[in-house]
């Protein structure tokens, strides 16, 4: 791989404790969420799941985009929504599945189609995920 860029972060306490990049920004409070015994007030708190949704939404739309892009498609108004659900597996520990819901407005729905599983052959969050983690793509609330 030609390396373009390096993210670097240091994470101390878990769940329960601070994530921050190697320039201080962002500096992140954890805490776990209500549904797993954290706190139920948890707007100054984020937790791994949020921000893995945070970063894979990103990723994907910039994934998209540049799909469109290619094919003189306008992307200015597109979004994802990003779920990470985390869960027991079958093993006895934990897993993740995510939801990737794509709002495509102004492009049909085969077209949106296509672009979004185009997208999810080249986002490199979807290529780390494939075969490790259920990942679904969903338009217009239907599972593609």
């Amino acid at each position: 791989m030609n390396v373009l860029y390096t993210a670097k972060a240091r994470a101390t306490g878990g769940r329960d404790g601070r994530a921050t990049s190697a320039d201080g920004h962002p500096d992140l409070l954890l805490k776990p969420p209500a549904a797993m015994g954290g706190p139920a007030d948890q707007h100054e708190a984020t937790n791994p799941e949020e921000l893995f949704a945070l970063g894979y939404g990103a990723c994907f739309l910039s994934a998209l985009s540049l799909i469109a892009r290619q094919q003189k498609i306008s992307a200015k108004h597109f979004s994802i929504d990003a779920a990470v659900a985390i869960g027991t597996d079958a093993e006895g520990g934990f897993g993740l599945a995510v939801e990737l819901h794509g709002d495509l407005p102004e492009v049909d729905r085969e077209k949106a189609t296509e672009l979004m599983r185009t997208a999810h052959t080249v986002c490199p969050y979807s290529k780390a995920t494939r075969g490790n983690i259920e990942v679904k793509l969903f338009l217009d609330g239907e599972e593609l």
